[in-house]
């Protein structure tokens, strides 16, 4: 609470010096009003409050709306920094927290896992979050940056002592926090690619390149004597992930490649320029080993200073290698020349070999001390990142390449259409050409924009695997798989530029990249297993696998599955499928050694798969987790994981803590009968409520667009994606992001807990019943029992808790049909409270967060700030809409309301932290 008043108090300091006394008392009594009707239930304060937000001018609303959203800002860092304070205070006391690794290991040892059994685990293990550049990152990297230095700063008052010392730190964060309002929020022009590669790109200097390395460090000191690999590592969609954006193309993807590697070389380049500092060790105090002198007369370096200093030599020639490769890769030149660039290394392992003769060398003359602080963690930095910085996955959607296959067989007058054959057809045709050692692209023949663009990615990925290695690209994602055809399809344009070698039917055909299903709808994951059954059921898929590295990565999509059937469904069918998928593969492991790994697509908000990363990955079904998992990390909540570096330290931790003892602690016996046949119920009950309501209620979809700031959305500038498939308002049609972020800014939150209420109710029938009686009774058994039950509720409960009734009704007065808005408000209420009265049944506890006090306190701190923005939202979105589209271009108060809705969609994204 400290460092809250602290910047709250130069925020307020820097409005009135800024904007002036005026503005700055109107912020002031606004604030003083929103927290008298929040949190003291003063009604009259309530009326005032309203009264004063409509009576605003445009440019009070704008000055406002910034001053409440910034506010949220800095109250994310502030508490962002009570958390590592208070984990850091109850560390010295020897207690251990949830998630952290110190407290899994401690698990693992109370039921007498060995360390050479969890070295086992991670030897074979594969932990990769993967960032997507998902649109609902709000903020600009300008603000990010601003917004980083405020943290280093209020991190480092708990190490000043003096009135000068506190003085000169609050000095500057006064400086930053006038540097954030005079910084231009939004952006005047659309998000391009290379604006989110550079955004996604930014965290690596600030979390990622160090943080990863000393996880890694804890780990090894926990764990003596064994040998760890580096099985945590980044993955990236950003410049690979076309699916609906034709923004993405070949030339993004080589862009994206470079300037990863360019982040990682300039990364190794500061860090051996830093050794050969550190490093100023003469050979006549200490005696070096026989290959440490050669790799010195082996530099160029021939300045007299240092002719006695081998490792500086050494160094200063690595250096020169280093480089060189720099230019070879990326085009860009190193910042820094003590000999010119030359003989550029050809792989990490070259540069790695290099420094672990420098290692050797400094244990043999009792020199281990200077190996921990900077050469340890190098050495695991090109383990981990390499010359590529993180694995960049492809991802198209399967309509686009059967569009491709079409053209391309149509040409070779293979098949007139393609697209007519039915599935059976369609198989037996592409294994055939799949076991053809010919080429299908007619030499000279003109192709269409479409077949050039999509080959163009694939003769990219090629080269770029040449160039970068193989952990640059290694998997192939296909969205809306729904056939096996989708996947041979893949396989076959791999084949065509030389991704995929050799013919199925042969016994040395392989692939270069994993073929990836992304099954994403509720019939999707339905089929999965039997679609994956089939497909290694065709003869040379199997082998082919298993020579390609034998891994088999399954994505499944958390977004779309919500929108399609609601949250209880989509969770429950994610399970089976999951559960089903296990099985299958485990009998292709005991026949071919395949590996299954499955890769989440979870979102930021509870109804895209959101929540807590540990307690998800702990209600994993049994078996499916076993030291492999991708998840994906998007949006907003990129920043609140990782800006922050000890925040994303821990968040890392978090996923390789519960990544151990789920396949380590997990029980591997399914949930008793009882238990699945329950969830099916309520999964059945849940489906026909949710789908009652979103898809076949007559003009749910024009409430919808009307209740929300989706329209508003959809002009914003933060994403190179569009927010629909197609030119049209069924939701159908719409993207899952700006379908959920919309609900979460009207601070309703549909997807996250729409249906459940009512499946509840459906299960446990009438009160007083015997059904009602012994259905509840087993209900809170799965509560108290079932990891994934437990974390279901435990997501349910956050999202309620942020979810207002009060504010989302305000919302429904922009709804032109009044009746319209009315009735589908009022079944939406229902099913609001029918939700929060069975949850309170299941667990006993009639408050929300009860078992989450922290969370609690801070949600009920920050509402009064974000109530404002939503009213004012409501109220510009009112004025915004009712200037006719013909006459926006000439009406001059426009860009001022436009600039404030888009505004407080920051501050309210800023405020509730995982509204995408």
């Amino acid at each position: 609470m400290e460092d809250i008043r602290l910047l709250g108090r130069i925020l307020g300091e820097v409005i009135r010096e800024q904007e002036g006394r005026e503005a700055y008392e109107l912020v002031e009594r606004i604030r003083k009003l929103s927290v008298a009707f929040r949190l003291k239930r003063d009604a009259q304060a309530g009326k005032t409050f309203d009264k004063l937000l409509k009576s605003l001018s445009g440019e009070q609303t704008v000055s406002v709306i910034r001053a409440f959203s910034y506010f949220s800002h800095l109250a994310n860092i502030a508490e962002d920094r009570h958390h590592v304070r208070r984990r850091e205070i109850h560390e010295r006391a020897g207690s251990l927290a949830e998630g952290s690794l110190a407290f899994a290991l401690e698990r693992l040892h109370e039921a007498g896992v060995r360390p050479a059994e969890i070295a086992r685990s991670l030897q074979h293990g594969f932990i990769s979050p993967v960032l997507t550049a998902h649109p609902t990152e709000v903020q600009r990297k300008s603000i990010l940056d601003a917004e980083r230095a405020i943290a280093g700063l209020v991190e480092r008052r708990d190490g000043l002592h003096t009135e000068r010392e506190l003085r000169d730190n609050e000095a500057l964060l006064r400086a930053r926090v006038t540097q954030l309002w005079q910084t231009r929020m939004l952006r005047y022009s659309k998000l391009t690619v290379a604006d989110e590669i550079e955004n996604a790109l930014s965290y690596y200097h600030a979390t990622f390149l160090r943080e990863i390395p000393k996880l890694y460090a804890e780990l090894e000191e926990a764990l003596p004597g064994h040998e760890l690999n580096s099985f945590l590592r980044m993955g990236h969609w950003i410049g690979g992930d076309r699916d609906g954006n034709p923004n993405v193309t070949a030339a993004t993807l080589n862009h994206a490649l470079r300037r990863q590697g360019e982040v990682a070389l300039r990364h190794y380049l500061t860090e051996l320029h830093e050794l050969g500092a550190e490093l100023s060790i003469s050979y006549r105090l200490a005696r070096i080993t026989p290959e440490m002198q050669t790799l010195a007369e082996r530099s160029p370096d021939r300045n007299e200073h240092r002719m006695d200093e081998p490792y500086r030599r050494a160094l200063t020639g690595m250096y020169a290698r280093l480089a060189a490769t720099l230019t070879e890769l990326t085009g860009t030149e190193a910042l820094r020349h003590a000999v010119a660039p030359q003989d550029p290394y050809r792989s990490p392992e070259e540069l790695l070999a290099d420094l672990r003769v420098i290692e050797a060398s400094l244990r043999s003359h009792h020199a281990d001390a200077l190996i921990a602080p900077r050469l340890k963690p190098l050495m695991r930095a090109i383990q981990v990142f390499g010359f590529h910085l993180a694995t960049l996955d492809l991802r198209q959607s399967s309509d686009q390449h059967e569009l491709v296959i079409t053209e391309l067989l149509a040409t070779a007058r293979i098949a007139p259409d393609y697209a007519a054959l039915d599935e059976a057809a369609r198989r037996e045709l592409l294994l055939k050409l799949l076991s053809d050692a010919r080429p299908l692209r007619v030499v000279g023949h003109a192709y269409g924009e479409k077949t050039q663009g999509e080959l163009a990615i694939f003769e990219a990925a090629r080269e770029a695997l040449a160039r970068f290695g193989r952990e640059a690209l290694r998997h192939y994602i296909i969205s809306h798989t729904e056939t096996v055809s989708d996947l041979l399809e893949v396989l076959l344009l791999l084949k065509e530029v030389g991704l995929l070698r050799g013919t199925l039917d042969s016994s040395d055909a392989i692939s270069d990249l994993i073929v990836v299903p992304l099954f994403e709808t509720i019939g999707d994951l339905r089929e999965a297993p039997t679609i994956m059954a089939e497909f290694y059921a065709l003869p040379g898929i199997a082998a082919l696998i298993k020579r390609g590295g034998a891994e088999q990565d399954v994505m499944l999509g958390y977004s779309d599955s919500n929108k399609d059937g609601g949250m209880f469904t989509s969770s429950w069918e994610l399970y089976r499928a999951e559960i089903a998928l296990v099985e299958m593969f485990a009998r292709l492991r005991v026949a071919h050694g395949i590996t299954l790994r499955l890769f989440h697509g979870r979102g930021g908000t509870v109804g895209r798969g959101g929540g807590p990363s540990y307690q998800a990955i702990l209600a994993q079904p049994p078996g499916t987790v076993n030291g492999q998992i991708r998840l994906t990390e998007q949006g907003e909540v990129i920043n609140s994981k990782y800006a922050n570096p000890e925040i994303g330290r821990r968040n890392l931790e978090t996923l390789v803590a519960a990544t151990l003892e789920a396949t380590l602690l997990h029980p591997t016996k399914s949930a008793p009968k009882s238990f699945l046949d329950a969830a099916q119920a309520l999964s059945d009950a849940s489906f026909k409520a949710y789908r009652g309501l979103v898809y076949d209620t007559p003009g749910f979809a024009d409430y919808f667009f009307a209740a929300t700031p989706i329209r508003e959305i959809a002009e914003l500038n933060i994403g190179s994606r569009p927010a629909s498939r197609k030119a049209t308002r069924a939701i159908e049609d719409l993207r899952a992001i700006p379908w959920g972020f919309s609900w979460g800014q009207s601070r309703i939150a549909l997807p996250g807990w729409c249906g459940f209420g009512s499946a509840v109710a459906a299960f446990l029938g009438a009160e007083g019943s015997e059904q009602h009686q012994q259905g509840l009774a087993l209900l809170k058994r799965m509560h108290r029992q079932w990891p994934f039950f437990r974390t279901l509720l435990s997501n349910l409960d956050m999202v309620l808790a942020k979810t207002d009734l009060g504010i989302a009704e305000r919302y429904v007065d922009l709804v032109e049909d009044r009746r319209l808005g009315k009735k589908i408000f009022t079944a939406v209420r229902a099913e609001f409270e029918r939700t929060q009265a069975a949850l309170s049944l299941i667990t006993g506890e009639k408050d929300r967060l009860a078992a989450n006090p922290a969370l609690a306190r801070s949600i009920e701190h920050r509402f009064p700030y974000i109530d404002p923005l939503n009213h004012l939202q409501v109220e510009l979105m009112r004025r915004y809409r009712a200037i006719a589209p013909e006459k926006r271009a000439d009406d001059p108060t426009l860009e001022r309301v436009q600039r404030g809705i888009h505004l407080s969609i920051n501050g309210i994204a800023a405020g509730l932290r995982n509204t995408g």
